[in-house]
């Protein structure tokens, strides 16, 4: 197995959820978000949200973030949902993605049920992960 890059291995969770953004928002991910959930439950840091047009959108955005990650060295501990396209979750310990199809992301409204999480700006991205 290898180990996770150098540069990576002293890299936050929340650097690590931010690097989750930019290659979704490339493949063209709608309303990503960050949440910060730290505070609010012990088995992850931060869920990153975002939606797809089409389930085949919402597995290529996951394809696409696996990928990213896997290119340094972080590999998913668990994904869900892929072979359904409607709610695909990858679990990175500390982060959590979760890839809604739009309307699905509606009716369970993840952001809700987290509304005392704080929202993470996502405008800026860590330089030493690309």
């Amino acid at each position: 197995m290898q180990q996770v890059k150098k540069k990576l291995r002293k890299k936050s969770s929340m650097e690590i959820a931010k690097f989750c953004v930019p290659a979704a928002v490339e493949k063209k991910a709608q309303e990503p978000v960050i949440l910060d959930v730290r505070k609010l439950c012990s088995f992850t840091d931060f869920f990153v949200i975002m939606s797809g047009r089409s389930t085949r959108h919402v597995q290529g955005l996951a394809e696409t973030i696996e990928t990213e990650l896997r290119s340094k060295r972080l590999s998913t501990s668990k994904a869900e949902g892929l072979n359904e396209g409607t709610w695909v979750l990858l679990d990175y310990n500390d982060v959590v993605v979760h890839i809604f199809y739009s309307e699905t992301r509606k009716f369970y409204d993840i952001e809700g049920l987290w509304h005392d999480a704080p929202r993470i700006t996502i405008k800026e991205q860590p330089a030493a992960l690309k």
